[in-house]
């Protein structure tokens, strides 16, 4: 069973940066970033594999954010630049048995709790 528990989120003015933290329990897998605004659908930010060695990202922010992940201290990372107000939602951590995995969240086994960005303009 693998826990998940994200952090970093807040208020930001556009422009500006945040990282998100997701502190796994566990063994590690593929992780990925979701996220979900209000009315909307949730939708894939970005994905990392378990050696940290293949990445892949949503269009809407590649360029932007950055995911990064530290095995040794079983936590993954999400470094959000140049944030626009599009990007306020909740931001979700997920965890698949795998050592990569793709863009769908059907894809991932485990989920945190979520945290929540919003981007004021």
């Amino acid at each position: 069973q693998v826990q998940l528990v994200e952090s970093g989120g807040g208020l930001v003015q556009a422009g500006g940066s945040l990282r998100l933290s997701c502190a796994a329990s566990g063994r590690t897998y593929a992780m990925a970033w979701f996220r979900q605004a209000p009315g909307k659908e949730r939708e894939f930010v970005a994905v990392i594999s378990w050696s940290g060695g293949s990445t892949y990202y949503a269009d809407s922010v590649n360029g932007r954010f950055t995911i990064s992940r530290d095995n040794a201290k079983n936590t993954v990372y999400l470094q959000m630049n140049s944030l626009k107000p599009e990007d306020t939602a909740v931001y979700y951590c997920a965890a698949a048995p795998r050592y990569y995995s793709g863009s769908y969240d059907y894809e991932y086994d485990y989920w945190g709790q979520g945290t929540q960005v919003t981007v004021s303009s």
